[in-house]
């Protein structure tokens, strides 16, 4: 009986890439790849016996978490610090507190930002609506249908429906009062009712169009949640000649603008 060998291959070798197959799997240049490397966010690569650069499959993985945290607005000390917790897919060890925290404000931000899209667009939906009622009274039945049309295929969609479920998450991840369940019934007073939200240098002004005993109540409620929480530096309400007037100054202030908008949209 012949026994056949198998040829031994160099295990780590064949388990690695060449800086060319990891290049075009990463679906970037070789040149992008040393950069990586001068930048400490990819290990230095193993060299084959011919002297060839090469790297172990897990720098795939690397690169494809280096890809969506840029995506994401990362720096590249931000990406380095994560990747220095672990494999690219976690926070560890003691300093994780700084990678969560990292992430964290990296979402807040965007949260600002994307508030200060939705305020803009609620209020040119509502200056929209105001100059097709100008436009029936001054043209008539007939232009007015017309210039209603024009407007809602602009527009294209009705009005804004905010995530209560995300909206939530994200006031009890900062620690936020509002998040309680006894805010519930505060909340329940001030549903579906018609708002202006305008952003200001130092936070959001929302008037409230109604100026009910019970609204008013419910907006003191508010402001009375928030001399035990740390989240919102200051919060007034006045009253205002077509309602109520809420001011929020802080840093968080966009979680009031959020939650007004989400409000007036449900019932």
């Amino acid at each position: 009986m012949v026994t056949k060998h198998r040829r031994k291959t160099d295990a780590p070798e064949a388990a690695s890439l060449t800086i060319g197959q990891l290049a075009k799997r990463a679906g970037v240049s070789t040149s992008m790849l040393r950069y990586y490397e001068r930048e400490h966010l990819l290990a230095p690569p193993a060299r084959s016996a011919s002297g060839y650069r090469l790297y172990p499959r897990s720098a795939l993985r690397t690169l494809v978490f280096i890809h969506r945290a840029q995506r994401l607005g990362f720096s590249l000390g931000d990406i380095r610090m994560l990747l220095a917790r672990g494999d690219g897919c976690g926070a560890r060890g003691g300093r994780g507190h700084s990678v969560v925290g990292i992430a964290e404000q990296r979402f807040l931000e965007i949260e600002r930002r994307l508030t200060e899209l939705l305020v803009l667009r609620h209020e040119l939906e509502l200056f929209l609506d105001d100059l097709t009622t100008q436009v029936g009274r001054a043209a008539g039945g007939g232009t007015a249908r017309l210039y209603r049309q024009l407007v809602d295929h602009v527009c294209g969609h009705g009005p804004e429906r905010s995530a209560p479920g995300a909206l939530h998450r994200l006031m009890r991840r900062l620690g936020c009062a509002l998040a309680s369940a006894d805010q519930q019934r505060v909340f329940a007073a001030l549903r579906g009712r018609h708002v202006h939200v305008w952003k200001d240098a130092d936070g959001y002004t929302i008037l409230v169009r109604d100026r009910s005993a019970a609204v008013q109540a419910a907006l003191e409620q508010l402001i009375a949640t928030e001399a035990g929480c740390g989240v919102h530096v200051d919060v007034a309400l006045a009253p205002a000649p077509d309602g109520l007037q809420l001011r929020v100054r802080g840093e968080q202030a966009f979680l009031y603008a959020q939650l007004f908008l989400s409000l007036e949209a449900t019932t």
